[in-house]
């Protein structure tokens, strides 16, 4: 397939949602499905809700484990991608602010880097806790503030409402009265570190100034820098709990009592 053919078949690219099978998309996509990777064993036999399935290869991927996952979006092309392309989810339209499930209903909410879109995150969370069995858990990755937004405490991303450091995701869990089972946060290996260095400090830098200022899908990029973005794999990613401030995405799964 190629690239053009990829980007009609996925979604519109609108510089904000990471898709798969796209090259110049590939270090943003890997960098979820490391999360996704790490966390689907906790939806093992379970039943699962993604709050915010986006393209839906993430709910894909849980899919492999849990017994059952219903995906939610609130965007309607969306919704009818995840049903044509992933027959292993059940999509469904909805509002994160009110979420269509039954009280107790699933095992676990997933919330993959949507948080920071949302404007009511404690309504959200309190909608996760009521859909929630007793015992189940939240899964929640996010862009690390101090990282993602250095300097500033209104998010550099447009599409971003708040934006949270490890303490304040912590806290947020805890008022909405989960237990945080644990909080890690997801670092750059071996050799993105070395790309780092290849490129000045910063291989997220180095893409930026590409594609800034351009539309989405329309920047010309450098033949030797589009080669080391599509060799990135999930596993150059690295998730713990160490220099949690230092870390690109925080990783949390806090448990409804």
């Amino acid at each position: 397939m190629t690239t053009s053919s990829a980007r009609a078949e996925a979604l519109h690219l609108t510089g904000e949602r990471t898709v798969p099978g796209i090259p110049e998309e590939n270090y943003w996509f890997r960098r979820h499905e490391a999360a996704y990777l790490a966390l689907a064993p906790v939806c093992a036999g379970a039943t699962v809700l993604e709050a915010g399935c986006g393209e839906g290869y993430g709910a894909a991927l849980i899919a492999r484990q849990a017994r059952r996952v219903v995906g939610i979006d609130y965007d309607e092309p969306t919704v009818a991608h995840v049903a044509r392309r992933y027959p292993q989810v059940h999509p469904v339209r909805g509002n994160l602010a009110w979420l269509p499930i039954a009280s107790s209903g699933v095992d676990v909410v997933a919330n993959f880097q949507v948080i920071e879109h949302l404007w009511d995150q404690a309504g959200f969370l309190a909608e996760c806790f009521r859909v929630l069995r007793p015992g189940g858990r939240l899964v929640v990755t996010t862009p690390n503030r101090i990282t993602f937004s250095p300097g500033s405490d209104t998010p550099l991303n447009p599409y971003h409402t708040r934006e949270l450091s490890a303490s304040e995701l912590d806290n947020l869990l805890r008022e909405a009265g989960f237990v945080v089972e644990s909080l890690r946060g997801l670092h750059h290996g071996p050799a993105l570190r070395a790309l780092d260095e290849r490129h000045g400090g910063s291989i997220i830098d180095a893409q930026l100034e590409v594609v800034m200022g351009q539309l989405p899908g329309q920047a010309r990029w450098p033949a030797g820098l589009l080669a080391e973005i599509t060799a990135i794999g999930a596993g150059d990613f690295e998730i713990h709990d160490e220099r949690l401030d230092e870390s690109l995405d925080l990783i949390a799964v806090a448990v409804r009592p």
